[in-house]
């Protein structure tokens, strides 16, 4: 038994050049935004009729028997009590009472969107026919939908000294849009930047299942329930997952929401960072997805239509986001 090293001659032996040896295998998948994928889904997912009419009648049933039980409580405390019968009754009115209000609200959030639905179609009907009286009828409107909001009145006081001295219907429109709709475009890009950040921060350092998923579906709802209340659509729960549907809809029809060489291509360091870690990667690629879910709901809820102002972009939101984070400079 030999108590030192053990010494092998490798003199016959020459050690292979760099350019001959074999390149290590790619087996580093493209990210593929798989949590906004399931959010997409989710979004868009379909009901059918017979498990609509399944959920109407439950919930129908559940309602006519908690009230029910209400009813035969609060009937029964005040015939033994009528201290705590008038309590209870006060009580129950005040729930009553909520409900009405949530209820109201929830309508108001959906007369908002028709509202900017409205507005929009009417802007796209004077540009068409180079309709003055319908662009300026479109401008009354703006004008009352923001009469009350301190962050543009600047430009609320300056379009209503200037246009008279519009003429055309697509000179009218432009002023508006540069005047009133300018400032709120920075505001709603900040919400996708931050949303967009919030998404790929939470998939690249997250490693909980789903966790990535939450956090995009949560985040998404709130950019846009924020992009619409920057436009005057402010949304209540009901009309914000309807807006919600219907961006994401639009998007998965439109073929938005798929990942390709070109959205990884937009956006520097994104192929770099796949090949280090497919964390970041899936960070880069959901927080993409989500600046154009932002852009999306943007185009749904502003007023008027991208003319005069540069349409925001993806590459540029999503830089600004990760701008420092993940290497990005």
């Amino acid at each position: 038994m030999t108590s030192g090293p053990v010494l092998i001659d490798l003199e016959d032996q020459k050690p292979a050049s760099p350019e001959k040896v074999p390149a290590v295998p790619d087996t580093v998948e493209h990210p593929d935004g798989a949590a906004m994928q399931k959010v997409a889904a989710l979004a868009t997912r379909r009901t059918s009729p017979l498990a609509r009419w399944f959920w109407t009648v439950l919930l129908s049933l559940l309602g006519f028997i908690i009230s029910l039980a209400a009813w035969d409580y609060v009937t029964g405390l005040m015939a033994r009590s009528v201290i705590f019968g008038t309590i209870a009754t006060l009580l129950l009115g005040a729930l009553l009472l909520i409900l009405v209000i949530v209820a109201m609200r929830e309508l108001a959030s959906f007369a908002r969107l028709r509202r900017l639905d409205l507005i929009q179609h009417q802007a796209a009907d004077a540009l068409e026919n180079k309709n003055l009286k319908t662009a300026q009828a479109v401008t009354t409107q703006l004008e009352t939908l923001y009469r009350t909001r301190e962050d543009i009145a600047w430009g609320l006081s300056r379009l209503q000294e200037k246009k008279a001295e519009i003429l055309d219907a697509d000179g009218l429109l432009g002023f508006a849009e540069t005047t009133l709709l300018a400032p709120l475009d920075a505001r709603a890009s900040r919400e996708v930047e931050a949303a967009a950040r919030q998404v790929a921060t939470v998939t690249a350092i997250v490693p909980l299942a789903l966790a990535d998923v939450f956090a995009a579906l949560t985040a998404n709802l709130r950019m846009i329930r924020r992009i619409a209340e920057v436009y005057g659509g402010r949304t209540g729960a009901l009309g914000n997952w309807r807006l919600t549907r219907t961006v994401f809809t639009h998007l998965v029809a439109t073929g938005a929401v798929a990942v390709g060489d070109d959205l990884i291509g937009s956006v520097a360091g994104g192929g770099v960072l796949s090949k280090v870690s497919r964390r970041f990667g899936e960070g880069i690629v959901n927080g993409a997805l989500t600046a154009r879910v932002g852009i999306a709901a943007i185009e749904v809820c502003r007023p008027l239509a991208f003319r005069n102002e540069k349409r925001p972009t993806v590459s540029g939101l999503v830089r600004r986001a990760l701008t420092g984070l993940f290497g990005f400079d």
